[in-house]
């Protein structure tokens, strides 16, 4: 593995890990999006992220009526 520079290892030290590693969040890993965020967030809320277990919700518009 190629060595980092200062530079992109100050641009990147909120994502290394003790080994020097670049690691993202465990929700984040297998995630496609490019909205990565580091191991040491706690993601709190992601709008792309669809949980199995969440729960859906209803296309309806307001209280169920049709207009």
């Amino acid at each position: 593995m190629a060595r980092m520079s200062n530079k992109r290892r100050l641009e990147w030290s909120f994502f290394l890990n003790d080994r020097s590693r670049i690691t993202y969040n465990e929700l984040c890993r297998k995630c496609q999006h490019e909205c990565k965020q580091s191991f040491r967030a706690v993601v709190v809320d992601c709008p792309k992220y669809l949980s199995k277990r969440s729960k859906k919700k209803n296309k309806t518009a307001g209280n169920g009526k049709i207009p």
